[in-house]
């Protein structure tokens, strides 16, 4: 690994560059409840500083596609040993446009197979529910909505008060 005078985002969060997502996860909890410029007693502003490069690092490694970025920046490969870019102090002339991506979060993820079944189910239910109510409405025919109701109304004052006569009348006539 290149070294440089800046910590990489590994050796903040005290990790090996093959650290897995929930040893990442663990190290950054532990250390900004250290580090939380509220929580800790070293002074504010070496608080603050600390505090802020973890949570960049955090953001940086738990992002899988800024992680990869980032460990090709560093020369670090899980495949083998890459050498870094030759332009690795200028910036780059094309950033990846993000809100392409499927997860724009680190924590979003596909729907399980339980959860699609859950929602399934969930819309399987409402449907029934929706025809049993068109079922119970066809049924009572005009005892539900006499003729007088389903007149068509002008005004917004005569629609309030034709919904609420037609709720009156269903629940009188429950």
């Amino acid at each position: 690994m290149p070294q440089s005078s800046k910590p990489t985002y590994y050796s903040l969060l005290g990790l090996h560059p093959s650290a897995s997502v929930i040893d990442i996860r663990r190290a950054y909890r532990q250390l900004s409840k250290r580090y939380h410029p509220d929580t800790t007693d070293l002074p504010a502003a070496v608080a603050t500083t600390k505090f802020q490069q973890i949570n960049e690092a955090y953001a940086t490694l738990s992002h899988p596609e800024r992680r990869l970025s980032y460990d090709f920046k560093i020369g670090y490969s899980r495949f083998g040993v890459i050498q870094p870019p030759p332009d690795l102090n200028h910036p780059v002339s094309h950033s990846y446009d993000f809100s392409k991506s499927a997860y724009l979060d680190a924590s979003d993820r596909p729907l399980s197979s339980g959860e699609i079944f859950a929602l399934f189910i969930l819309v399987l239910t409402f449907v029934g529910c929706l025809l049993l109510a068109v079922a119970i409405g066809l049924t009572r025919g005009e005892a539900a909505f006499p003729k007088h109701l389903l007149q068509p109304t002008q005004s917004i004052h005569e629609q309030i008060t034709y919904v609420s006569q037609l709720i009156t009348l269903m629940v009188i006539n429950n």
